[in-house]
């Protein structure tokens, strides 16, 4: 069998492709001629014809113009997914994104004044508003959050924190570490399930500079336990003159208790408890684009403003713009509930994912793949992204069982599509969970399942 030259395949694929210049396809051409020899060695191609030829150019010629970040389809059933991107953003944070990325902006100029202004002060009324804080700022992401304001409330002083509060967010970022490269000195009290008030107040000393509480967004202890509460710091930061941080990891704006699921702290909570600085992801129960939300007393709030850390994690037109569009959502819950759509997500009745689960059923039988079993299951979700742990949302989804293909190569399958979809196991069977679906995501879902059996039945 002959191996069509670089130049041969270049020319072809100008044919296919009549907007580029020629020069673009010299990558893409030696890819295809590498496959082909591949194919070749493998006996997996004995003989080129010019329709097979064009095929594996197109096949080639698309993989390499698809972005590498691109979008996926989430089945997992896991809201705020770390891994597939957190929060997918309101459809008017979108248009505002893109508005502001089209056009210039005012980001750093005052209208009023005509002269350079502040980018914080798009979002600074709002989170005041919306929150209660006496002070506003706003970073790239919580970590940043975090280590900006240690090392501006405590550098090269020690910061007393709980031991069963040391925690680990993902990628292997530890809380003990974001502490040490801010420039403070961990003194850590208590005992992993047990702190008392007066471990605290036992570790004060001259050069204690602030009292910490971290949130365990992402992990719970639970039986003998004893942790203290924000008010009883605030009260013990008082007595000393410390100010008193709590890292909330994903700040939640809405008391999720008042829809049937277990308390969790508002930001607003906290911060009417007293406490000096709060800290919390954009990203998470927001349900806006990354960002690190710093809120707290205004003398504090200031000092951390002016930290020439703050240049280095500062945040960009385009999430100022999404988490804007996203925090005005909060001005009434409803609204909120309606158009955030992790919220809506999470929100999500039981009742309304079954019927959903049975329609996609159907339309999954039609599609006449032999061997395969569809059948919706009783389920559960989760939040993800650190948030929420102990919180099992509800669920129904899709079953999918084949007896020509175990879960795992279905798996794979449906994650080599294009978009693709991201979906998890339960025992024998892989599993569809419909709680972070979109409208536009069953077509995709239904195609997939045809190409299954176009490419593996028609084959047989």
């Amino acid at each position: 069998m002959r191996i069509p030259s670089v130049n041969e395949v270049k020319e072809r694929l100008s044919l296919l492709y009549p907007n580029y210049p020629l020069s673009y396809f010299t990558e893409p051409a030696r890819k295809v001629t590498a496959l082909i020899r591949e194919k070749w060695q493998k006996g997996e191609l004995k003989d080129l014809t010019e329709e097979r030829l064009i095929d594996l150019a197109k096949q080639v010629f698309e993989a390499y113009e698809r972005p590498s970040l691109q979008r996926v389809i989430n089945a997992t059933g896991v809201v705020i997914h770390t891994n597939l991107g957190r929060a997918p953003l309101a459809e008017k944070a979108i248009q505002e994104i893109v508005k502001v990325a089209r056009f210039y902006s005012n980001l750093e100029f005052n209208l009023e004044e005509g002269k350079r202004g502040s980018r914080y002060v798009h979002v600074e009324e709002l989170l005041k508003e919306i929150t209660g804080a006496e002070g506003a700022l706003v970073v790239n992401n919580n970590a940043s959050a975090v280590l900006i304001a240690l090392n501006t409330l405590a550098f090269g002083k020690e910061v007393i924190v709980s031991r069963g509060e040391l925690v680990e967010i993902g990628g292997s970022f530890r809380v003990p570490d974001v502490m040490k490269w801010s420039g403070c000195i961990l003194r850590e009290v208590g005992t992993t399930n047990k702190t008392h008030l007066y471990d605290y107040e036992r570790a004060i000393n001259e050069n204690t500079g602030l009292l910490l509480k971290v949130h365990k967004s992402n992990f719970a202890i639970i039986g003998f336990t004893k942790e203290v509460s924000s008010e009883e710091l605030v009260v013990l930061g008082k007595k000393y003159n410390l100010p008193v941080m709590e890292d909330l990891g994903s700040g939640c704006l809405i008391d999720l208790s008042k829809y049937g699921y277990s308390k969790e702290p508002t930001v607003k909570e906290v911060l009417a408890a007293g406490v000096d600085v709060v800290t919390f992801s954009g990203d998470k129960l927001l349900g806006g684009p990354q960002a690190g939300i710093i809120l707290g007393k205004k003398e504090f709030i200031e000092k951390i403003r002016k930290n020439p850390l703050n240049r280095a994690l500062r945040i960009d037109k385009l999430t100022l713009a999404g988490l804007e569009a996203t925090l005005r959502l909060y001005r009434d819950e409803t609204l909120a509930i309606e158009h955030i759509p992790t919220l809506k997500m999470i929100l999500t009745p039981k009742e309304k994912l079954k019927k959903v689960s049975l329609k996609l059923v159907r339309q999954l039988k039609k599609i006449g793949l032999q061997g395969f079993t569809f059948k919706v299951i009783e389920s559960s979700g989760k939040t993800g992204g650190g948030s929420l742990p102990l919180l099992d949302l509800p669920s129904f989804v899709v079953g999918v069982y084949s007896e020509k293909f175990s879960p795992q190569r279905l798996q794979e399958f449906l994650r080599k599509n294009n978009p693709p979809i991201i979906t998890r196991i339960e025992e024998d069977f892989l599993v569809i969970d419909p709680r972070c679906l979109f409208p536009e995501d069953y077509p995709e879902i239904l195609r997939a399942f045809q190409r299954l059996k176009d490419e593996f039945e028609g084959s047989s």
